[in-house]
């Protein structure tokens, strides 16, 4: 009975003491607060890209130098194909066609498939491109 009360008592004071100090540390499960993992494909894996429009206007994209430019209409999606993850750093840039901000939304649907959804953001100068890194990590920038 003593062993009860007393986890009572300390259960207790810990309840009154983050009331009465709201700056507290609280210790939480890494389940309820802890971040994504950073999305990663197989170095050598082939990767289709898929792209996505998901803001009113024009966007414009293009997968190195060199390459001419593909526009995305908006809500249209783009599937582009046979990208290596062992080619030296691919990088796709992309932009509005109206110089708007972009957010860069990237998630990996499926083992092969990573997607970028292309939405307009406030914040300035918005995401401009998307690096496949040679050891398969994928950055945004």
């Amino acid at each position: 009975m003593f062993k009860h009360l007393s986890f009572a008592l300390v259960a207790a004071t810990v309840l009154v003491s983050s009331i009465n100090n709201p700056s507290a540390t609280l210790a939480i499960t890494c389940a309820s607060k802890c971040g994504s993992h950073p999305i990663q494909f197989t170095p050598g894996q082939h990767i289709r890209v898929e792209v996505v429009n998901s803001t009113p206007n024009l966007v414009k994209i293009q997968k190195s130098s060199g390459t001419d430019a593909i526009s995305l209409s908006p809500g249209q999606k783009l599937n582009l194909e046979q990208i290596e993850s062992t080619e030296p750093n691919t990088s796709l840039i992309f932009w509005s066609e109206k110089g708007l901000s972009l957010q860069a939304i990237i998630s990996k649907p499926n083992f092969g498939t990573l997607r970028l959804e292309l939405r307009p953001t406030s914040r300035s100068p918005g995401d401009r491109s998307l690096y496949i890194m040679d050891d398969g990590r994928i950055n945004v920038f």
